[in-house]
This record gives C-alpha cells, sequence and structure tokens, in this order.
C-alpha cells in the first residue's frame, strides 16, 4: 500500500513537472514567432504585424498558464492523495484532449518525436485521472454490496419475472 502511494505520488509530481517545462517552451516558442513576425513585418491577410505579433504572445502566454494551472492541480491531488473535485477533473480531462489532439497534429509538422513526447505527458495525464479516481478509491475503502438486482434474482443475471396482475 505504502509503495503504491509513492508510486502514484511519483508518477503525478512528474507530470507536473513535465507540465510547467511544457508551458516554459510554448511560452518560449511564441515569444520567438512573435517576435519573428514583427522583426520581419509579416503579415497574413492584410492583418498588422503588431497585433500578430501580440496575439502570438498573448496565445503563448494564455495556453502556458493553463498547463501551470493543471501542474498545480496535480500537485495538489499528489499531496492530497485525492481526486479534489469535478473541476479540477473536468480541466485535466480538458488538458489530455488538448494534448491528444496536439499530439496527432504535431506529427506532420513536426515529426514523430514531438509526438511521442506529447503522448508520454498524455499518459501522465490520463494515469493520475486513474490512479485518483474517486470511484475505484472508494470502493477500495468500503466492503462491497451485492447489487439490488442480483439479490432480488439470487444472481442469475437474468431479470425478475414480470409482475401479473
Amino acid at each position: 500500500m505504502r509503495r503504491e502511494k509513492s508510486v502514484r505520488r511519483a508518477i503525478s509530481v512528474g507530470t507536473a513537472v513535465v507540465l510547467v517545462l511544457e508551458a516554459l517552451a510554448i511560452a518560449f516558442v511564441n515569444w520567438i514567432l512573435g517576435l519573428a513576425v514583427r522583426h520581419q513585418s509579416m503579415s497574413l491577410a492584410g492583418l498588422d504585424s503588431d497585433a500578430m505579433a501580440i496575439g502570438s504572445w498573448v496565445g503563448g502566454g494564455l495556453f502556458g498558464l493553463f498547463l501551470i494551472l493543471c501542474a498545480v492541480l496535480i500537485v495538489r491531488i499528489a499531496r492530497r492523495d485525492e481526486m479534489t473535485g469535478r473541476v479540477s477533473r473536468i480541466v485535466l480531462i480538458i488538458c489530455a484532449v488538448v494534448h491528444g489532439v496536439v499530439g496527432a497534429l504535431v506529427v506532420g509538422l513536426v515529426g514523430w518525436y514531438a509526438f511521442v513526447i506529447l503522448m508520454v505527458i498524455l499518459a501522465g495525464l490520463v494515469g493520475t485521472l486513474l490512479m485518483y479516481a474517486p470511484e475505484d478509491r472508494q470502493g477500495a475503502d468500503k466492503p462491497s454490496k451485492p447489487a439490488v438486482a442480483e439479490s432480488e434474482n439470487g444472481g442469475g443475471g437474468e431479470l425478475p419475472p414480470p409482475a401479473t396482475a
């Protein structure tokens, strides 16, 4: 039990560290892209290059903050050794879905190495969500009760006979 708890925490904290590193990398790449657009006076469909640069910086900053929020939620979950709440689960599920979609896109744009990195992060997110699933944790602490349908028909697996009036 103690070893299982330490493995759960190690995976969760590792995922949080990788998410912080990813947030910093994404913010840095968007900062560089914004600088390149501004210095080259690039334009897309007549947009001002300054507006595109600011959009790149704001987008990278917001995505980085989202990833840091996810990392903070994961550290909080690991520290408490239980899932925090419904909103936290939803945020982490959104983060996992975003990693899956971005991973699928990054194969063609960047390559398989980046895809593998994103899938490892996705595995850490999904692993954290599954290891701290509240339904499984409650079931481990309490003895299980037989299901209503199972107790009514003797555990046969079929439906009880219809009532006649």
